[in-house]
């Protein structure tokens, strides 16, 4: 079940969440690398795609691009961008198979509660075509908790993320680990996960 909270919360500072992520986006190593993983004119899925700026820079690197958030002022904002397929669902709403042939999900799952990881990572797995990219960035850390301004947060060390991914089916992971600063403005270590269906 999504927390209520944590989409009050990105309903109420979208805009604010938005100055920020634009110039984090522009400039993502990792997001380029998953554009280049995906095949020219491939169908992605921005899973928790917050304002739109990672969908729009593979919009126009000629990807068609659904994006989705369950937060309705979000969703409103990635519609915005042009060739951007924006629409509000939760990570249960995903279904289907082989559709993707790349999905981007970039810090959202880590608000999902941990007995529903499993879940979504398998469905997400059928989702994506075989030999897909999947893009996973999370907090690292143990336990849940919420920050200070009311976010719920679920926290899995690297090799914890490892074996859930390889539980769904995931294979061929590259990491990369880092530090940055938050909606909050607390700094927090992360992973980024490339790995493929």
């Amino acid at each position: 079940m999504p927390d209520p909270e944590t989409i009050r919360v990105y309903d109420a500072r979208a805009a604010e969440y938005a100055a920020v992520n634009v110039k984090e986006s522009s400039s993502d190593a990792t997001l380029t690398a998953f554009i280049a993983a995906c095949p020219p004119g491939g169908h992605v899925l921005d899973l928790g795609c917050g304002p739109g700026a990672s969908a729009a820079v593979m919009a126009q690197a000629g990807l068609t691009v659904d994006a989705t958030d369950a937060s309705g002022e979000m969703v409103a904002l990635a519609a915005r961008h042009q060739g951007v397929n924006a629409f509000q669902a939760l990570f249960s709403d995903i279904t289907g198979h082989n559709i993707y042939d790349g999905i981007w999900a970039s810090f959202c799952l880590l608000h999902a509660p941990r007995a529903d990881f499993p879940d979504h990572l398998a469905a997400l797995y059928k989702a994506l075509k075989p030999g897909g990219s999947f893009y996973i960035g999370m907090k690292l850390g143990s336990g849940e908790a919420r920050d200070s301004i009311g976010r719920l947060y679920t926290y899995y060390t690297a090799e914890e993320l490892d074996g859930y991914l390889t539980q769904a089916g995931f294979s061929d992971f590259d990491h990369l680990y880092g530090t940055s600063k938050g909606l909050d403005g607390e700094m927090a270590d992360y992973v980024a996960i490339l790995a493929h269906g």
